[in-house]
């Protein structure tokens, strides 16, 4: 089983990166493209035989202490079988 932690910026606090790949987009001619926004992704490999709901606790602590920073970042948690 894996478990994968979607990290992405509040959408009150400015993206600067996502505002440069914007900006370059646009100087490349690539039209329709009102917003870029930067996150990241992390993939955890799981042990075999934990109770799932356990396993969601887990990564759920994890992801709220360690993998973001809550007052600019927000994540979402996925349990892939």
């Amino acid at each position: 089983m894996k478990a994968r932690v979607y990290v992405s910026l509040k959408q009150t606090v400015l993206d600067p990166q996502g505002q440069t790949i914007a900006r370059a987009l646009a100087g490349r001619g690539y039209k329709g493209i009102e917003d870029v926004r930067q996150s990241k992704v992390f993939d955890l490999a799981l042990a075999a035989g934990m109770d799932r709901e356990t396993l969601r606790g887990h990564i759920e602590e994890i992801a709220r202490d360690i993998l973001t920073n809550p007052v600019i970042e927000e994540y979402r948690v996925e349990i892939l079988d």
